[in-house]
């Protein structure tokens, strides 16, 4: 049986009812009110601070509005969960919370009954508001619903407050000042519309929506922690917009391809939610909403990542305005983009078309505000079959781990990079994972496990999410008919965390009779500091480790002399590979070693190996301002490691003295034609950007000579992706008798294989390193590289003062490790990274991004070494 309810609980409730009986008759501001406009209204929008400031003025006159802190955004505002229910479901938060974690984590009480769990609980839903800052609708709709929810007529509503806990949680603040204030700058001008510079986030810009496997950003971290590990709810939404010719709006289900690991209830589900919210917008005279339509959800970077942790997390999409501009839409330029609809037309996934005419603002807040309230009116209507299955999902989960294969993943302590391996662990912590070590040595499979190796067994709540994540990944691949065209993956098809962070992670596919006794529950934060090693004159960071680098960068950053070993070398019975660091232990060295997950060696005396000492380099980043989101995740990861960097934007290069101020050059996955003339390029025409003109300016002749002249007297570039174009075909530096021309002993032949059917939507290909190169220290001789096809290289005899070295080719056999691939074969041998000479410079040419969306750290290194070659 339930626990009788704690005085002080009745009493808060008691309180409410008192309240709401005092203040019935209180004026609650409307938003217009407070705004001065209604939401909506063409051309006006408020800034997240005037929205919360709203909030809590509701949260301060109705008893039926809490707010409560949830994180901080990368750029340091506080975050709020918003939750709109009830008085009395209000004052008793803290006890439908417990409920929500005993049904979500299976964890009842003995003796407490689960049909009075059900009978007491409600539907907690939550929605995800504007990710993507230029999405504007979903949040400058929160006003006008929790306002409705609170104050409104709406029949629905009586039901819905009862037996539903509304959740808001608007999702990135900083993005959405950023895209308000600029659009205010240029209101009224022929710039209203012009796109903002730069990514809308202190970083990753669009790319927020494809980080919840890796939780590397701050305001994902606290999104995940509401669903994973705090409140639990058992339904949610993302809500975005989409383009403008199409449907105007989009709902759950989604097309194929969907994730094979996920419980099929919640697909059905998902059915449930869709077919009532379909018919109610439609009832409520709002045209074209499509359903099973262009957006698929196979893959977990989103925050619908959460319906492999038996949440109901479903998309929505809006069709978008020029951010709050009005928009006249001809009929002939209605059109239909991708699954699910072959043309705009009256079908099964869009039953009302709309016909065309002027859209606005205010158009979206009504589907938005409208579809908020049928989903939530469906919560409330199975609300005891939503909460029971919730329960019912993770007993289901919990038994599949213990009868079927996979049953455990161990991670042994002998790692090529430890470091990665307790990053893992805790990332597995902020997702709900629970992990354990070993207490004693076993033997599995013929092979033997130690005592403290990381075991992480299948038989959790969260099953489905751990086998997601911990496998290498096979695409669902679905066909429109038989035998017929592929359904083309909407992103990317590979996230393996073992795979793409370098961690060997064993699978267990057979039961293990007593291994549970064996196990003892990991204390987060999880590290693999020896607390008993005697701290001596010298520290030995293996180049193995990633952990390795950042120490490094930050005894620089603290004063202090570090050398960096130009040989492999052994040091008490361990090998320490070229690259490793050597740093002196001195009283600044504590602040260093206060941020390790894994211990160094330590030596009393300086180890006797070729060593020099390591100088930071003078990093500059050429970051376009066309939502450079690559651009943006390369500055993480330099913040992240300590590493410093100038930012220079491509025009600068035409002024900039590079010899003086740099080392290395960075250019990131961009094209060519954005680097050099500030406009984007399709099938050979070059269309002028949205950006105003400022901001949209290459380098030209006159940058890309000056970046050639620094390469050719010493400097160093490296290049990724697109923007390996830079230095391919014919190259001329200077101009009439000074000119010089060359062609770089390299060339893509990325575009050539494409067209013999080589196709990689975004997969982990095997690659083989060459060793023993200042590039590969501490690297394995073969990994996995994040891949996406093109570019391609391929390497030619040079000549005048040119050389050239193959840093990295794909594998002969057994290309694909995860993922998925067509004519893969394409690619045998083939060169994936590239070392060029010209002159006295250094250029380093990559096929794929090392650092892809901070998600693959097995190939950091690569992009850290090439910062520290000589």
């Amino acid at each position: 049986m339930m626990k009788n309810m704690t005085s002080p609980k009745l009493m808060a409730i008691l309180l409410a009812f008192f309240f709401v009986a005092a203040h019935s008759s209180a004026q609650i501001p409307t938003p217009r009110d407070h705004f001065g406009f209604t939401p909506g209204d063409d051309r006006m929008m408020f800034l997240y601070e005037d929205l919360i400031s709203y909030m809590q003025k509701l949260a301060d006159s109705s008893p039926m509005v809490h707010m409560e802190e949830t994180g901080r955004t990368e750029l340091g505002r506080t975050m709020y969960n918003i939750f709109v229910s009830s008085a009395e479901n209000i004052a008793n938060l803290e006890n439908l919370r417990e409920i929500n974690r005993q049904l979500a984590m299976d964890d009842i009480p003995e003796g407490t009954s689960r049909d009075e769990l059900l009978e007491n609980g409600r539907v907690f839903f939550l929605s995800t508001l504007s990710m993507h800052a230029n999405e504007v609708g979903p949040v400058q709709a929160l006003p006008l619903i929790v306002y409705e929810l609170i104050a409104g007529n709406d029949p629905r509503r009586s039901k819905i407050m009862e037996n539903t806990v509304a959740m808001f949680l608007p999702h990135n603040p900083d993005g959405m000042n950023m895209i308000v204030e600029h659009y205010n700058k240029h209101k009224g001008t022929v710039l209203e519309t012009s796109n903002m510079p730069g990514v809308y986030h202190k970083y990753v810009g669009h790319n927020i929506n494809r980080d919840f496997i890796t939780l590397t950003q701050s305001e994902n971290q606290a999104v995940a922690e509401t669903y994973s590990t705090k409140w639990f709810p058992q339904a949610m939404v993302e809500r975005h917009q989409m383009g403008s010719y199409g449907p105007r709006f989009y709902i759950s289900p989604p097309h194929d391809p969907i994730a094979e690991n996920v419980d099929a209830g919640i697909w059905n589900w998902m059915r449930v939610y869709g077919s009532r919210t379909l018919t109610e917008m439609t009832d409520a005279g709002l045209a074209s909403v499509s359903v099973n339509y262009l957006f698929d959800d196979y893959w977990p970077g989103a925050t619908t990542t959460s319906i492999w942790k038996g949440v109901i997390g479903m998309l929505s999409e809006a069709a978008s305005v020029n951010i709050a501009t009005p928009i006249y839409v001809e009929p002939n330029e209605l059109r239909t983009i991708g699954k699910g609809l072959g043309e705009y037309a009256i079908s099964i996934n869009l039953p009302k078309p709309w016909e065309g005419g002027w859209w606005r603002l205010s158009d979206i807040l009504k589907y938005e505000f409208e579809n908020t309230l049928s989903y939530l009116h469906t919560s409330a209507i199975h609300k005891n079959e939503i909460l029971q299955f919730r329960n019912d999902v993770s007993r289901r989960e919990i038994r599949r781990g213990k009868e079927e294969a996979p049953y455990y993943y161990i991670l042994p302590q002998k790692q090529h990079d430890l470091s990665e391996m307790a990053v893992l662990v805790n990332l597995l912590d902020m997702h709900g994972v629970k992990s354990y070590r070993l207490t004693e040595n076993i033997e599995l499979n013929n092979r033997n496990f130690r005592a403290g190796d990381v075991v992480i067994p299948l038989a959790q709540p969260y099953r489905a999410f751990i086998k997601e994540v911990l496998e290498a990944q096979k695409f669902p691949a679905r066909h429109y008919t038989p035998n017929g065209e592929l359904i083309r993956p909407y992103d990317i098809t590979s996230w393996s965390l073992p795979l793409h962070r370098g961690v060997e992670a064993v699978e267990i596919n057979t039961p293990v009779a007593g291994i549970d006794e064996k196990l003892e529950q990991i204390r987060i934060p999880f590290t693999l500091k020896d607390l008993t090693t005697e701290v001596r004159n010298w520290a030995i960071f293996s180049s193995a480790h990633n952990e390795s680098y950042k120490a490094a960068f930050h005894a620089l950053k603290e004063g202090i002399n570090v050398e960096r070993t130009r040989e492999a070398f052994s040091l008490d019975g361990k090998e320490f590979p070229a690259g490793s660091f050597l740093i002196p232990v001195n009283r600044r060295y504590s602040r260093v070693e206060q941020e390790l997950l894994v211990s160094p060696a330590y030596t009393n005396e300086k180890p006797v190996v070729s060593s020099e000492r390591m100088k930071s380099p003078r990093v500059g980043l050429v970051e376009t301002w066309f939502h450079d989101m690559d651009g943006g995740w390369t500055r993480f990861i330099f913040d992240q490691y300590g590493i410093p960097y100038t930012v220079l934007r491509p025009d600068e290069l035409q002024t900039v003295n590079l010899q003086r101020n740099f080392d290395i050059l960075i250019f990131t996955d961009r094209a060519k034609s954005i680097y050099m003339t500030g406009k984007i390029e399709r099938a050979g025409q070059a269309f002028p950007s949205r950006y105003p003109p400022e901001y949209s300016k290459g380098m030209e002749k006159k940058g890309f000579d000056n970046l050639m002249q620094f390469i050719n007297n010493g400097g160093k570039a490296m290049a990724w992706g697109p923007a390996t174009e830079l230095f391919m075909g014919v190259i001329s530096i200077g101009e009439n008798e000074k000119k010089e021309e060359f062609i770089l002993p390299v060339n893509d032949i990325g575009n050539q294989l494409s067209s013999q059917g080589l196709y990689i939507p975004g997969s982990l290909l095997r690659i083989n390193l060459r060793q023993n190169h200042p590039l590969t220290w501490g690297m394995p001789s073969q990994l996995g590289v994040f891949h996406r096809g093109t570019p391609v290289f391929r390497t030619s005899i040079p000549y005048f003062d040119m050389d050239r070295r193959v840093i990295a080719t794909f594998a002969e056999d057994n290309i694909l490790m995860s993922g998925y691939a067509e004519k893969e074969d394409l690619l045998k041998k083939e060169a994936a990274l590239v070392w060029v000479q010209k002159g006295k410079g250094q250029i380093i040419l990559s096929s794929f991004n090392p650092q892809f969306r901070s998600s693959t750290a097995i190939t950091y290194k690569l992009l850290f070494n090439a910062l520290l070659l000589d």
